[in-house]
């Protein structure tokens, strides 16, 4: 019997920058997730596919309703379903979990899959020369800083998150792969080249990229679904990364 296939599917930005034009690319994710149900043992979802996710106690994000249907549905199935936290959707608890039965991970994860060791994760937070970055994600991830913000009524409080939010990723783009120069290369030459790793795959970059990092090493960058629509697939042998027509 062959093997399932596993995918990976990164920056989505479900919500930007307008509710028409982010409906047209929730549908299309939708029917990629209906096109691979039969072919899935798991989906990883490696960040930031909402372009902004916080939840209160009892309130969450309006919208995303054909996307969180499809994924409560191939949960109910049976296909494992994971989700990384990004910097546009940090602040994920414990609605996607319990109401979709989402395995969330807020770190980067080593793992094996059909036995090989990958190394999965956002990818932000892992350029050790921008500080700024890294002074902000301590400040959104403080729980004291988070319940003071959960003070504010949510019509104010996701209404200021989602101009930050676009005034966020359009200030910083997205530039072309830099290879040996890329700031996240550096840090996996500098810290992850001695795991045994077989595969090192990322989102946030929004660049999609296959980058031989060694001789045994290979590292992906997934794309986005802003415009690209790319994602990964892992058949056990080989990882490819492939576009949404």
């Amino acid at each position: 019997m062959k093997n399932k296939n596993i995918y990976f599917i990164s920056d989505a930005h479900l919500g930007t920058p307008d509710s028409e034009s982010s409906l047209l690319r929730e549908k299309k994710l939708v029917s990629l997730l209906d096109s691979i149900k039969d072919n899935a043992e798991a989906i990883y979802f490696l960040g930031d596919i909402f372009d902004f996710w916080y939840e209160y106690k009892r309130v969450v994000p309006r919208g995303f309703t054909r996307f969180l249907g499809k994924v409560a549905t191939l949960s109910d199935s049976g296909i494992e379903i994971h989700f990384f936290t990004g910097n546009h959707d940090i602040w994920v608890k414990d609605y996607l979990p319990d109401e979709l039965g989402l395995i969330i991970h807020r770190h980067p994860v080593i793992t094996e899959i059909m036995g090989k060791t990958f190394y999965l994760a956002h990818g932000d937070g892992l350029d050790e020369t921008d500080r700024k970055f890294r002074i902000l994600k301590r400040i959104f991830t403080n729980r004291v800083l988070q319940w003071c913000f959960s003070r504010l009524h949510p019509n104010l409080a996701i209404g200021l998150a989602g101009i930050w939010s676009r005034h966020s990723r359009i200030k910083h783009g997205t530039d072309a792969f830099k290879g040996e120069d890329e700031p996240v290369v550096k840090y996996a030459r500098k810290n992850l080249t001695d795991l045994g790793l077989d595969y090192l795959v990322m989102g946030h970059r929004h660049c999609p990229v296959v980058y031989q990092l060694t001789d045994h090493t290979k590292f992906i960058i997934l794309g986005d679904w802003l415009s690209l629509f790319t994602y990964g697939v892992f058949d056990g042998t080989d990882f490819k990364l492939e576009s949404y027509k």
